[in-house]
């Protein structure tokens, strides 16, 4: 496996990264240790959580991934054998949200406790918390870089301009920065990254780390008509995406994977990992059959012909 530089952490992850949202939640616990055990033993490392997974599920309140992934590590030993990254910042309950300090410090003790280790290898910010000021967010991540329960930090669905303004606090106070991005991006959602978050995160030598890869499974070509979307809880976000455009790049990804013996998943997935600036898309699997689908993602070269059919299909 080809290892990439995840931005200036000085990580090095495989070219695809395990979401750790289905863990708990649409994969059991069982069938997630299965997972995690094909993910490793395929050379891969970067696993992605956050303590908000599943809170939307019913009976669960937040941390059912982390607890998975920390009996997993436990249980096998594989600590070492993943890049951990997980995400602070989105509402867990009432008083349970944001990037404060009193939260943060709180939030990251108990993913600590859930995920049964002594250091997050990336901890994220999940979204901007506009109330806190960013010279008191940074300033904790600094603590608990300095302390060791964190490594490096990045951040998640940030707008350009406070990415900018956080990168340019870090600079002036002389704080860690955030060494990553983890944006919504796939062929069907490119616009906001390529026009305002891609200049930016090239310049600056950010890893990109981005999540949705296979846009709710609709790359995937599961979901082709409004009849298909029972087949998945995740299906009803797939609905805006039924339109021409979406049925053009369909269309598109079914041509190339026809040419390279390949699979819909596989082409969008490699479409991603080739796009100079990304260094890891996130997707998630609930069966073995499909993180075994996925793999090949890595591997799958597209040849420039076929990335331009893409582009034009897909072009915002």
């Amino acid at each position: 496996m080809i290892m990439r530089p995840l931005g200036g952490t000085g990580l090095q992850v495989a070219p695809l990264a395990f979401g750790g949202n289905v863990f708990g939640w649409t994969a059991d616990e069982a069938t997630s240790h299965r997972l995690l055990d094909a993910f490793v033993e395929a050379g891969f490392n970067l696993v992605d959580t956050a303590d908000v997974y599943s809170v939307w599920a019913p009976g669960h309140t937040g941390g059912e991934s982390e607890s998975v992934i920390g009996r997993w590590m436990k249980a096998r030993g594989t600590r070492e054998r993943i890049v951990l990254a997980t995400k602070v910042g989105m509402k867990l309950a009432e008083g349970r949200t944001g990037l404060s300090p009193r939260w943060i410090r709180q939030a990251v003790e108990d993913s600590l406790r859930r995920l049964q280790t002594d250091r997050i290898d990336l901890y994220q910010a999940h979204q901007d918390d506009p109330d806190t000021p960013l010279e008191e967010t940074l300033s904790t991540f600094a603590d608990l870089i300095r302390e060791g329960k964190v490594r490096a930090i990045g951040a998640s669905n940030y707008t350009a301009p406070r990415l900018a303004e956080a990168l340019a606090t870090s600079r002036r106070l002389g704080l860690p920065r955030y060494e990553t991005l983890q944006p919504h991006y796939n062929l069907v959602e490119r616009a906001i990254y390529e026009a305002e978050l891609e200049p930016l995160c090239r310049s600056q030598g950010l890893g990109v780390i981005n999540y949705f890869g296979l846009a709710r499974g609709f790359l995937t070509g599961k979901y082709r008509s409004e009849a298909d979307l029972s087949r998945s809880v995740r299906g009803a976000g797939v609905k805006p995406y039924l339109n021409e455009r979406g049925f053009r790049i369909l269309a598109a990804l079914d041509a190339a994977a026809a040419r390279l013996a390949a699979t819909p998943a596989q082409v969008a997935l490699a479409w991603q990992i080739a796009r100079p600036g990304i260094t890891a898309p996130i997707a998630s699997a609930t069966s073995l059959e499909q993180w075994k689908e996925l793999t090949r993602a890595a591997t799958l070269v597209l040849d420039a012909d076929t990335v331009a059919e893409l582009d034009r299909a897909s072009a915002p």
